[in-house]
C-alpha cells in the first residue's frame, strides 16, 4: 500500500472538477499536505473551486513545470502526484497546444516522478476508444487498436502508447474517465455536463434540450452514456493511488450505460417536476464524431480488488441537484 499520508500530495488541475474533487477527498480524510498545480484568477469560477479547501499551497502550471524540469529541491517532499491537469476540450483543434498540456507535460512529470520513486497517477480517457466499435477494454496490451474521434483523445491515447513502449505501465497509473459530472464543473462552460447545463435551462425556460439522434439503431434520447459521479470518479482514483500493486490503465465508470433520457428525468425528479425534453439538431461539427453508446467494462478495476458501491444515477443526480446546484454550493462547503 500507497500512504497518501506520508510526504506531499500533488494533484494538477487542482482547481478543475475532478481535480478539486480529489483534494476535497483528500481533505475529507484529514489530509491537507496538498500541492494544488492550476492556473486561475482571483475571483474567477475555478477559485471558487479551490477557496473552501484545505491546501498547502498553490501553484501556477508553468512555474510547476519549471520546478520538475530542473529537479528542484523544492519538490523533495512530494510523494505522490495526481496529473489531472490537461486541455480538455473534446472540440479543440489547435494541435501544438494539445500535444504540450496533454502530451509533453504528462511525459516530462511522469519522467521525473520515476526517477523520484514518486506515486505517479494521471488521466487518460475513455475517449481514446473512439467510436467504441472496437470495444471499450481496459487491458494494456489492446491499446493499440483504438482511434480517437479527435485531437483530444489522440493526445491521451498518444501518452498511453509512450508509456507503455516505455514500459512505464507496470509501476504507474492512467486513468480513463468516461462521463463525469457533478459539483464543482461550473468553469467548464460549454464543456459542462448536462446536469449542469440543463438546471440551468429548466431554472430559465421550465424545459431542457437533448440531441436528436442521426444513427439509425438508436431513438432520439436513447444514446447511452456511462455516467461517473464526481465523488465516485474521486473513490476510485485514490484508491488506486493508494493500492501501488494495481498499475496500468483502468476504465472508471459505472459498468452501466443508461440513456440521455434516464439522467434527463432524473434532472428533473430530483426538482420535484414533470419531464419536459426538446429534442434539437446536433451540431454539425458533432455529427461525425459523436459517441451513440459508452460503457466502461470494470472487469480490471474489480479484479484489483475495489469493491465499492457507487451511486446510482438518479441518486448522484439527486444529490448533486438538492445540495450543490440548487444552494449554489462547491465541495467543502456547507448548507448555511
Amino acid at each position: 500500500m500507497h500512504d497518501l499520508s506520508k510526504g506531499i500530495s500533488v494533484v494538477t488541475g487542482g482547481a478543475g472538477l475532478i481535480g478539486s474533487a480529489t483534494i476535497w477527498g483528500l481533505n475529507n480524510r484529514g489530509l491537507e499536505n496538498v500541492w494544488a498545480v492550476d492556473d486561475f484568477k482571483p475571483g474567477s469560477l475555478k477559485e471558487r473551486n479551490i477557496l473552501p479547501l484545505e491546501i498547502k499551497d498553490s501553484i501556477g502550471v508553468q512555474d510547476f513545470r519549471n520546478l520538475f524540469r530542473q529537479d528542484s529541491s523544492e519538490l523533495k517532499e512530494i510523494k505522490t502526484v495526481i496529473h489531472l491537469g490537461a486541455c480538455s476540450s473534446t472540440t479543440e483543434s489547435d494541435e501544438e497546444y494539445l500535444n504540450d498540456n496533454n502530451l509533453s507535460y504528462t511525459r516530462e512529470l511522469c519522467e521525473w516522478a520515476l526517477k523520484n520513486q514518486v506515486r505517479f497517477v494521471y488521466a487518460s480517457s475513455a475517449s481514446t476508444y473512439g467510436d467504441g466499435s472496437m470495444g471499450m477494454d481496459d487491458e494494456d496490451d489492446e491499446i493499440e487498436k483504438y482511434q480517437p474521434l479527435n485531437l483530444y483523445g489522440w493526445s491521451k491515447q498518444n501518452f498511453d502508447l509512450h508509456a507503455k513502449k516505455a514500459g512505464w505501465l507496470d509501476s504507474i497509473v492512467g486513468l480513463k474517465y468516461f462521463n463525469v459530472y457533478g459539483p464543482n464543473e461550473e468553469h467548464k462552460g460549454s464543456m459542462r455536463s448536462v446536469v449542469s447545463k440543463a438546471y440551468e435551462q429548466i431554472q430559465e425556460t421550465g424545459e431542457m434540450t437533448l440531441f436528436k439522434s442521426h444513427h439509425p439503431d438508436y431513438e432520439s434520447g436513447r444514446q447511452m452514456r456511462d455516467f461517473l459521479y464526481v465523488k465516485d470518479a474521486v473513490c476510485m482514483t485514490l484508491w488506486l493511488a493508494e493500492n501501488n500493486q494495481a498499475n496500468g490503465l483502468f476504465n472508471l465508470g459505472n459498468g452501466k450505460a443508461r440513456s440521455w433520457l434516464d439522467l434527463a428525468h432524473a434532472i428533473f425528479s430530483a426538482l420535484n417536476m414533470e419531464p419536459n425534453i426538446r429534442f434539437v439538431e446536433m451540431p454539425e461539427i458533432l455529427k461525425e464524431k459523436y459517441q451513440y453508446f459508452t460503457e466502461a467494462r470494470v472487469k480490471k478495476m474489480e479484479s484489483a480488488g475495489f469493491l465499492v458501491r457507487l451511486f446510482k444515477l438518479e441518486d448522484a443526480v439527486k444529490d448533486y441537484v438538492t445540495n450543490y446546484l440548487v444552494p449554489d454550493l462547491r465541495l467543502g462547503q456547507s448548507h448555511a
